[in-house]
């Protein structure tokens, strides 16, 4: 060992004689690759998986684009192609919104997923109602729903390259399999299978999801696979599952996400993290009221390295399964505005993402960039 210290030395020693200038010898065990600040983030994962993100208008008319189009490699619209947003009334599409993240993505070369064509949440009322305020049948429902997917998925047919189809059907209560919502009760279990039948139909080339949360969860993991399982066993178009990946600083742990991945492989469709952040606060999973100490809401050295941690642990698992993740979104651009803002808090402010309210890479984008191999 001494005499390798040696050899340094005096290698050193010949380089200053020679060229006039030290040269740093580094040992095999320290050298690391180097990072290069004018990549994007996208750069540094283009070999394992899409990098996306959420976006909505607004803020592709700030100084967020050159984020966006610096860092990410596809956009995900976060309300603009929501059944509420796009279709108000039975007659009338309000196509504004969502064009023009239509026409960002085209003119910087961004892939597109839609997100999405049924949802139990932002629905306008008229769709589970006729003119007389009554419920409709399963039959007009259906109909609404196959009209809906048809224009919407017509409409970017070909620029779009994967939907969220389904969003959110499995229950959150451990005794009940699908969600209790007006899509089930009206159709039964029928409307899932019968609204990835419409999107296949309207482009049969777009690759089709399955999307839902808390999928860590062991009891609703399963729930997940055993639809996703069903659809795929029938013969129904569905071609991926969409772990939206809403986690936090206490969650999910090393052998919760590596099961869960681990599972969801076994359906042989491509996996992808459709909206992740990690909350810089313990995960709650239901709104409530604002408490005392949610005052403190500044982003402390604490937390912040243990949202690093948490980064960079799913990160290495994320490589680990490369061979099957084909994408991971970001729900939103920036600490400077999160839906975390407002859940389950309202009002209190979170930084779940990688850059920060200036719109700077934190140290957690740069823990995560060292996890690439």
């Amino acid at each position: 060992m001494r005499y390798k210290y040696l050899c340094m030395i005096l290698l050193s020693m010949a380089c200053l004689f020679l060229y006039g200038a030290p040269v740093k010898i580094i040992s095999h065990a320290t050298v690391t690759m180097p990072i290069d600040s004018t990549k994007g983030l996208k750069d540094y994962f283009a070999k394992f998986f899409t990098i996306g993100v959420a976006v909505s208008p607004r803020a592709l008319k700030t100084d967020e684009a050159g984020l966006i189009i610096q860092n990410f490699g596809s956009m995900t619209p976060e309300n603009a192609m929501k059944m509420g947003p796009i279709h108000p009334k039975e007659n009338e599409y309000f196509w504004r919104d969502a064009d023009s993240i239509m026409a960002f993505a085209k003119a910087n070369h961004l892939k597109v997923r839609g997100h999405n064509l049924c949802w139990h949440n932002q629905v306008p009322r008229w769709i589970f109602t006729n003119a007389a305020g009554d419920t409709v049948s399963k039959e007009v429902l259906l109909q609404r729903l196959q009209e809906h997917i048809t224009t919407v998925v017509n409409r970017y047919k070909g620029s779009i390259y994967a939907w969220d189809v389904v969003n959110e059907a499995i229950s959150d209560k451990p005794g009940e399999y699908l969600r209790n919502s007006a899509w089930y009760r009206i159709c039964g279990e029928e409307f899932i299978a019968k609204a990835f039948e419409y999107a296949h139909a309207a482009d049969p080339d777009a690759l089709l999801f399955y999307n839902d949360y808390n999928e860590i969860n062991p009891v609703k993991r399963e729930k997940i696979y055993r639809l996703v399982k069903s659809l795929k066993d029938a013969g129904v178009p569905i071609h991926g599952i969409g772990l939206q990946g809403h986690w936090a600083i206490n969650e999910p742990s090393e052998e919760e996400l590596t099961n869960t991945i681990k599972k969801f492989v076994g359906l042989g469709l491509n996996i992808q993290v459709t909206e992740l952040d990690i909350s810089v606060y313990n995960k709650e999973h239901d709104a409530r009221e604002r408490k005392p100490e949610d005052t403190n809401t500044e982003f402390t050295a604490e937390k912040e390295n243990a949202q690093i941690e948490m980064y960079k642990r799913c990160f290495i698992i994320f490589e680990k399964y490369k061979k099957y993740i084909t994408g991971i979104t970001f729900w939103n651009i920036s600490d400077r505005s999160s839906w975390l803002d407002n859940f389950p808090v309202r009002g209190r402010k979170d930084y779940p993402l990688l850059f920060d309210k200036n719109l700077q890479p934190k140290k957690a984008f740069w823990e995560v960039v060292k996890t690439v191999k």
